[in-house]
C-alpha cells in the first residue's frame, strides 16, 4: 500500500475531517483545500476547512463559503478541532506557519494528522507525510492522491479547478523551475477532467479594481529601487501609501514578479506595511540566484529557492536598508 492509499484508508475511516493551511492564503493553499475538499466528498465523508484567515480578494470567484476562519470564527474552528478525528495540514511544514491560535489547536488534537506539502524542510510532527519538494504546488500532490489512490475516475471539474488554480499560481504561469514534465501531464489528466482553464485566467488576470492598478503604479513608478551593480529591485510601501491607494488583501500579490520581468534581473524584494510589520515578499530567477536562505537567515522566513516569504519589525527605512547591506552577500556583482 502505498501513502497515498494509506492516505484513502484514513479518510475513509474517518468521520470529522479537518483541513487546514498556512496564513496569508495564496492560490495554492486555497485550491489545493478545496480540491481536497471535494475529494473527500465525493468518497462520501465529509469535511470542514479551517484557515488562519480569509483568501485574498482575487479569489472570491471560489465557492469558500463553507471555510471556517480563525480570525472570523475561532469558537466553531476549535470546536471542529476538538472533534476532529482527522486533520490535514496542506501546504505547510511547521506548526507555527498556522498562527499561534490555531498551532495550540493542532498541537492539542490526538487523532492522527497528514501532511501534504512541497516546502523544504519540513517538521516531524504529522502521522502521515507527503513530502514532495519537487513538486510544483501541492495542488500537485492532491492530484497525485487522487490519482494514486486508485480514484482517477473522480477526478472531474469541480475538483480540477481549484487545483488547476493552484499549480497555476504556484508555477507563476508555469514559468517557474518547479513545472516538470510530471506538472504537465497532470495539467492534462485535469483538462481532460473538464476543467476550462482559459476560464480560471480570466478570473484571476480580469479582476482588477481602479485602486489595485493605481497602487501597482504608483509602486512601480515612484517606489521601484535598482541595486544595478547586482541587479536587484526592492520595493516598499508603508502603511501609509497602502491606505491612500485603498489597499485589499492581494493587491501587491504581483508586484515582485513584476519587477523580476524587468530585463536583467536577477531578484525582486517587496515589502509592506501591515500588521505592525513589514510583509516580505522574494522572487528570483535560476538556479544561482536562491533567495530561500536569504530569507530564512536574517528575515524569519524561507520557502522556495526562486520564491519565498518573510517579515521584518524595523521599520520601511531600516529594512530597505538592511537589505542593502546584505545584497552583496547573496548576488553576484554584475
Amino acid at each position: 500500500m502505498n501513502i497515498y492509499q494509506q492516505i484513502e484508508a484514513e479518510i475513509k475511516a474517518a468521520s470529522n475531517i479537518v483541513i487546514t493551511s498556512h496564513k496569508s492564503a495564496d492560490g495554492d493553499s486555497i485550491g489545493s483545500s478545496l480540491g481536497l475538499l471535494r475529494f473527500i466528498q465525493k468518497l462520501g465523508k465529509t469535511a470542514r476547512v479551517c484557515h488562519p484567515d480569509p483568501a485574498p480578494n482575487f479569489l472570491y470567484w471560489l465557492d469558500t463559503s463553507g471555510f471556517l476562519l480563525m480570525t472570523e470564527q475561532p469558537e466553531e474552528v476549535a470546536a471542529a478541532f476538538e472533534t476532529a478525528d482527522l486533520v490535514f495540514c496542506l501546504d505547510y511544514n511547521a506548526t507555527n506557519r498556522i498562527g499561534p491560535d490555531m498551532q495550540a489547536l493542532l498541537e492539542a488534537v490526538t487523532c492522527k494528522t497528514v501532511m501534504i506539502d512541497h516546502h523544504l524542510n519540513p517538521e516531524a510532527f504529522p502521522t502521515l507525510t507527503v513530502s514532495e519538494t519537487t513538486a510544483s504546488s501541492t495542488s500537485e500532490l492532491i492530484v497525485e492522491l487522487i490519482e494514486q489512490s486508485g480514484n482517477g475516475a473522480l477526478l472531474d471539474s469541480e475538483i480540477g479547478t481549484p487545483l488547476y488554480l493552484g499549480i497555476l499560481t504556484d508555477t507563476g504561469s508555469f514559468r517557474f523551475p518547479s513545472t516538470k514534465p510530471r506538472t504537465h501531464e497532470i495539467l492534462a489528466k485535469l483538462l481532460g477532467a473538464g476543467v476550462e482553464h482559459h476560464l480560471v485566467h480570466e478570473a484571476l488576470s480580469d479582476n482588477n479594481t481602479a485602486s489595485r492598478l493605481r497602487l501597482q503604479g504608483y509602486a512601480m513608478c515612484e517606489k521601484l529601487e535598482i541595486m544595478e551593480d547586482y541587479m536587484v529591485a526592492i520595493i516598499s510601501l508603508s502603511k501609509e501609501e497602502l491606505a491612500k491607494y485603498n489597499y485589499q488583501k492581494g493587491d501587491t500579490d504581483n508586484l515582485a514578479n513584476q519587477a523580476l520581468s524587468i530585463k536583467g534581473m536577477k531578484a525582486a524584494i517587496v515589502f509592506t506595511e501591515r500588521d505592525g510589520i513589514m510583509k516580505m515578499s522574494f522572487r528570483s530567477k535560476g538556479v544561482e540566484n536562491p533567495v530561500n536562505v536569504l530569507a530564512a537567515e536574517h528575515f524569519n522566513g524561507g520557502g522556495h529557492a526562486n520564491a519565498s516569504g518573510g517579515m521584518s519589525e524595523l521599520s520601511v527605512t531600516e529594512t530597505v536598508e538592511k537589505i542593502k547591506g546584505l545584497v552583496p552577500s547573496y548576488f553576484s556583482i554584475q
